[in-house]
């Protein structure tokens, strides 16, 4: 079911029709739901899923501040006044780092590495550090960041010498990062995380310095294709175990992205020609994986719904068709195969649950199509 405001925006476009659609008030009420469940933590907005000027604006006005993943998302994060920042990221550079230290709103940095340390300290970063910890088992998701070596953060061993050595660098030591997982739908598992997280944290940061800061990432799962993280079932998982450490002062942060902006966002792209090839159904869009890339990446095919248009031409009925962009490659595919009641040249297609890495993480250069619209609902 299209929401009504979205499918006015939807019907409202130019023809032929490739946009982005955007409602800030979706992120709103999902991080409405993600306060209830976790009453006292701090809520990070993790901009990398999605940017948009709008939707940031919202997160910015809703949560307590924004995670940043690079020096140009920091500047878009300080720009839109977000009221405190984190920053992290496997590859800092020397800009990145004399951002950082430049001041502003309150900004931890998140610490990847001794070399990240010691370049704090000689660009006099004078913030809060949390060291990035990569630890635990895998936990079920679309990305595990850690129960394997991967590029982000330490191992145990490496993470306790690190902190030593920022102590030792006169840098505000604070406590620890411990993102694990990215689209987590199982809340059983991720608070087993949590869980673990804190108590390691506790452990690691005695006798070296005290603890006030532990932040178990992001990760709360929400599917493209419509499922999301039982919260309810999270906060009962979690029960009062966090409370000790809330009220030792200890700040308990969580810093979703993909939670926030799936529901925020939608595909659209009108279908500009339909046609069979060797029994197999087609439709073919203006537009497609360039600006909607996560089908592709991802190897899935993404719900749509259909909005009649003034259609020209061969209509296709009862058929399971496949939508394909505009792109000269096989794999610009939204979806591999849904089956529609009849789809024509003229109508548009809504790709709901978008908002989360879809234009984001795109490659609009390719071929030099125009790009697609930005509508925001009011």
């Amino acid at each position: 079911m299209i929401p009504a405001k979205v499918r006015a925006a939807v019907e409202a476009l130019a023809s032929p029709a490739s946009a982005w659609v955007y409602d800030p008030a979706a992120l709103t009420a999902r991080l409405g739901a993600v306060r209830a469940a976790l009453p006292q933590w701090t809520v990070l907005y993790a901009m990398k899923a999605c940017a948009n000027p709008a939707v940031l604006a919202a997160a910015v006005d809703g949560a307590d501040g924004v995670e940043c993943a690079s020096g140009g998302e920091l500047a878009a994060a300080r720009a839109a006044g977000a009221r405190r920042l984190a920053f992290s990221g496997p590859a800092k550079t020397p800009a990145d780092i004399a951002a950082a230290a430049a001041g502003g709103a309150p900004l931890t940095m998140h610490a990847e590495s001794v070399r990240e340390l010691e370049a704090l300290a000689a660009a006099g970063f004078a913030g809060p550090v949390a060291v990035r910890v990569n630890r635990g088992r895998a936990l079920p998701g679309s990305h595990q960041m850690t129960g394997a070596p991967t590029p982000f953060g330490m191992d145990e061993e490496a993470a306790l010498a690190a902190a030593d050595r920022g102590v030792a660098l006169g840098l505000d030591v604070a406590g620890f990062h411990l993102h694990a997982v990215s689209n987590c739908l199982d809340a059983a598992a991720y608070a087993a995380h949590v869980h673990d997280a804190l108590d390691w944290a506790q452990r690691a940061a005695a006798g070296r310095f005290g603890l006030r800061y532990v932040n178990v990432g992001g990760g709360l799962g929400a599917d493209p294709r419509g499922d999301v993280i039982d919260l309810g079932a999270l906060a009962a998982a979690l029960g009062d175990r966090p409370r000790a450490l809330l009220d030792a002062g200890v700040d308990l942060v969580v810093e979703p992205g993909r939670y926030l902006a799936a529901g925020a966002g939608w595909y659209v792209a009108e279908v500009v020609d339909v046609k069979t090839v060797a029994g197999r159904a087609f439709a073919l869009v203006r537009g497609g994986t360039h600006h909607f890339r996560l089908p592709a990446a991802w190897g899935y095919a993404h719900p749509f719904a259909v909005v009649p248009g003034p259609r020209e031409g061969a209509v296709l009925t009862d058929a399971e068709v496949r939508v394909c962009g505009e792109l000269c490659t096989p794999r610009d595919v939204l979806n591999a195969g849904q089956r529609v009641a009849s789809i024509g040249a003229g109508d548009r297609l809504v790709f709901a649950d978008a908002g989360a890495y879809g234009w984001e993480i795109s490659h609009d250069r390719f071929l030099g199509h125009p790009g697609p619209d930005m509508v925001v609902i009011d």
